[in-house]
């Protein structure tokens, strides 16, 4: 009887083991990316609609069959925009499920952070359109990736569409442009780019740090009302973008001579100002509001048509929710680029997804063909080149819904390129790091 007892036990643990085994393959079998969101306090209008665009956009390539046969598999964590509980999430979800495949940390402060764990964690740290500008260069930002723009380029946008307007970037000289940023180091980004355009210009730059929220800004536009600078630009993020232009508004300054940065440039930052944002500018980072776009009618068909749309139906396509999904493409073609060097198939350690995303080869045809014809222009990365492509647009907001009124801008380089390259030089100088070689940029 003992020895029948005995045996059915060792039966049991063996069964349970192979429940274990087999529950790890089908684990295993799961692409897993960790998402640092924040849904709630004074940034989670804008927080809200990224997180649900990039969900969305894996519930999608899992309704397709995943990459290659690759299920994603997927773990939010609240950090309220907030850096200390930015790393802590980071912390928590970097090492679950056989290990994080990238990490996005939708805040610069954030990614400030966390550029210092990645090389040792061997995480990459994609960052689309915020996060360190130096950190386009590959040669010392080994881990880092601001594919797309960087506030380098979206200032230099900017400035560019400016000139333009006033009939040329030497009409600028004497004239006063403000800049009013939240106090982080996400607002102080371009405050670098500005400097050396007003260098070249002989405009006159004044910087307007703002606290965060950004509820208060009483203060800031008394002294835009005082200066009356000829052009404004609004570094904001959240309820500060909304309060800037609603205290424009009452202290008269003219909307049309405000231009906000891609973060201040969404449907949540105007919608409760209607007509009396009428007017104001925002570069864009490539995309605007897309709802005609098939990237954005397969999600309509494919996820919220099946009842797993992640938030409401009728955000699908607006500028936020765009860049959340254009987020995740990002992140999960360099998974595949990475799929093509190291096997299709196959789940992709850290490690090789910083392979792939430094191999990103973006053709317009694959852009068309993941549904992103006429929203982006293609993306190539490289050892040298993290960023990939410099490329935006200005829209314009008409009382009701955004308008494209610009041509395509490209950063320009001669600019950018060598501000990237003496910053980063600093970073590696001061954090002790010898730049890649030939050889290094090969593995």
């Amino acid at each position: 009887m003992k020895l029948r007892n005995i045996a059915l036990a060792v039966a049991a643990v063996a069964a349970l083991a192979s429940v274990a085994t087999t529950n790890a393959l089908a684990q295993a079998k799961e692409q897993f990316i960790p998402i640092l969101s924040y849904r709630t306090g004074p940034f989670a209008p804008n927080g809200t609609p990224w997180a649900n665009g990039y969900v969305d956009y894996f519930k999608l390539m899992n309704a397709k069959g995943g990459l290659n046969g690759v299920k994603l598999s997927w773990e939010e964590c609240e950090t309220g925009y907030d850096t200390a509980r930015s790393v802590e999430c980071y912390e928590r979800l970097k090492g679950k499920n056989g290990g994080a495949s990238l990490i996005q940390p939708l805040s610069t402060g954030a990614t400030f952070a966390i550029t210092e764990k990645a090389p040792v964690d061997k995480i990459p740290v994609v960052s689309i359109g915020y996060g360190r500008s130096e950190s386009a260069d590959g040669t010392v930002f080994k881990w880092n990736f601001p594919i797309a723009g960087t506030y380098w380029v979206a200032a230099d946008a900017i400035i560019q569409a400016i000139g333009k307007k006033e009939g040329g970037l030497d009409k600028l000289k004497g004239k006063k442009i403000a800049l009013v940023y939240h106090d982080s180091p996400y607002g102080k980004e371009p405050i670098a780019l500005l400097q050396e355009r007003s260098r070249m210009h002989g405009f006159d730059l004044q910087l307007l740090p703002v606290a965060s929220p950004g509820v208060e800004q009483k203060a800031t536009w008394l002294q835009i009302r005082q200066a009356r600078p000829d052009y404004t630009l609004l570094w904001g993020w959240g309820v500060m973008n909304s309060t800037a232009i609603k205290e424009a508004q009452a202290t008269g300054y003219p909307r049309e001579k405000m231009y906000g940065v891609w973060w201040s440039g969404a449907e949540p930052d105007v919608k409760d100002v209607g007509d009396g944002a009428k007017g104001y500018n925002a570069v864009t980072m490539q995309h605007g509001a897309e709802p005609e776009s098939k990237v954005v009618k397969d999600i309509l068909a494919m996820v919220h048509g099946k009842g797993q749309g992640t938030g409401p139906k009728d955000e699908v396509g607006q500028v936020l929710y765009m860049r959340g999904a254009m987020s995740a493409m990002l992140a999960l073609e360099g998974i595949r680029a990475a799929q093509e060097r190291f096997g299709k198939g196959k789940v992709m350690t850290g490690e090789q997804v910083r392979y792939g995303l430094e191999n990103l080869n973006l053709t317009q045809a694959k852009l068309d063909g993941l549904g992103f014809a006429g929203v982006m222009r293609p993306i190539s990365t490289s050892c040298v080149d993290h960023m990939g492509a410099a490329w935006a647009r200005i829209h314009t907001w008409d009382g009701k819904a955004w308008k494209f009124t610009s041509d395509w801008l490209q950063g320009d380089e001669q600019i950018i390129k060598p501000l990237v390259k003496s910053t980063a030089a600093k970073y590696a100088a001061d954090k002790k790091l010898t730049p890649r070689t030939p050889a290094d940029c090969q593995s």
